[in-house]
């Protein structure tokens, strides 16, 4: 079955250098081998007429987000920095979402939320979507246990049929099992998990 159409869309979560790039402050194990499996799954979107979105983690220098602030993270993508900017390898054929510009924390692509309040915002993501007539999400993307789980929980929330790619993922497992728990969760949830189809290179 063909993956993409014009009524899905693909969504590429945070695939920057801090957690792509083995030099990254937040670097996620076997994030860099996605990069290649992703921009596959990007150039079938393209080909099929789907509409492919990327999201990026985009945090001021000081937040509650990050452990120097109160938060569990090491500083990570500060805005306009080297760790913040997309893996050089990723090629980019859409529009960006930036998260986490304010302070929130930024986990799913379409909502963030203020770690003091925990009040939550929406993204510009859901109506970037919505405007092109998008039913069906693919996400894919780093990382399976944080920002990939939340983008795919929000979508199938907001009412987006939602699959998830097992080989374009992979996970921070800041406790051991994390990964394949948060795949759990999604496949609960409703989300399909698939692996890759498209060419890769």
């Amino acid at each position: 079955m063909q993956r993409y159409d014009p009524r899905t869309a693909l969504i590429v979560v945070d695939v920057q250098n801090d957690f792509a790039d083995p030099k990254g402050s937040l670097s996620v194990a076997g994030g860099e081998a996605v990069v290649a499996v992703v921009n596959g799954e990007a150039a079938a979107a393209v080909a099929a007429g789907a509409f492919v979105a990327y999201t990026q983690d985009w945090h001021p220098a000081h937040t509650p987000h990050f452990a120097q602030d109160g938060g569990i993270w090491p500083v990570h993508c500060v805005g306009d920095e080297w760790g913040s900017d997309f893996h050089p390898a990723l090629d980019v054929v859409g529009p960006s979402v930036h998260k986490g510009a304010n302070g929130e924390d930024g986990y799913s692509g379409f909502t963030m939320r203020d770690p003091v309040t925990g009040i939550e915002v929406p993204t510009e993501l859901d109506a970037l979507l919505r405007g092109r007539g998008v039913e069906r999400v693919v996400v894919c993307g780093l990382a399976t246990d944080y920002c990939v789980k939340a983008t795919a929980l929000d979508a199938i929330r907001l009412g987006y049929g939602t699959t998830v790619v097992l080989d374009a993922i992979a996970a921070v497992n800041l406790n051991a099992g994390d990964g394949e728990r948060a795949l759990d969760e999604l496949r609960a949830a409703g989300a399909a998990l698939e692996a890759s189809d498209a060419p890769t290179g």
